[in-house]
């Protein structure tokens, strides 16, 4: 397959953590979501009782929290150029800051655009927002109407930087993961 900087990502509650998870069992080199990194942190600090899905509402600067988020994935890209693998799976993308940022109605500038452009991913792979194992809970507060939503900026957003986002069929985790598996040997 070679050195592959592959991307998963999708709406929340779409079973993107799960095929990741699963990947790294089957031995492949996973940078996990970011966020829950630094949602820890702020849960650790004293920022947040109860964490919801925007963590926009519990920073002090909205701005500088997507700078942190984008500098922390383009770390983890970094990171993968130095790995003696042939594959780096990414639990989301640089270029999700940007999809999000658009939902949330936050405007961005060419420090945000040029961080895209110049950490390029081998491929990208979309995972679809499925009604019958979409949950809300405590953690995840979106409607499912609003994972469509955040579902077709993420498409938006990674089809304006070039990509041509695989969609991942609606599958047991084990299926889906064969799916991706098998399309990067034919990539």
């Amino acid at each position: 397959m070679g050195k592959n900087k592959v991307v998963i990502t999708g709406a929340p509650g779409t079973g993107k953590t799960s095929i990741v998870n699963g990947l790294e069992s089957k031995g492949f080199h996973c940078f996990h979501e970011i966020i829950r990194d630094m949602t820890s942190k702020a849960k650790q600090e004293g920022q947040s009782e109860e964490y919801i899905s925007n963590p926009l509402v519990f920073v002090d600067d909205a701005m500088q929290f997507n700078k942190d988020l984008i500098k922390g994935r383009t770390s983890h890209y970094k990171e993968s150029l130095n790995l003696d693998t042939p594959i780096s799976f990414f639990d989301r993308g640089i270029p999700d800051v940007l999809a999000y940022m658009e939902f949330f109605g936050q405007t961005y500038d060419q420090y945000f655009i040029s961080h895209c452009e110049n950490h390029r991913y081998d491929s990208v792979f979309i995972v679809p927002p499925w009604k019958e194992i979409y949950v809300s809970d405590n953690e995840r507060m979106e409607t499912f109407e609003e994972a469509e939503s955040i579902h077709h900026s993420l498409m938006k957003t990674y089809t304006q930087f070039g990509y041509n986002p695989i969609e991942v069929p609606k599958d047991a985790v084990l299926n889906r993961i064969d799916f991706i598996l098998e399309t990067l040997k034919k990539i």
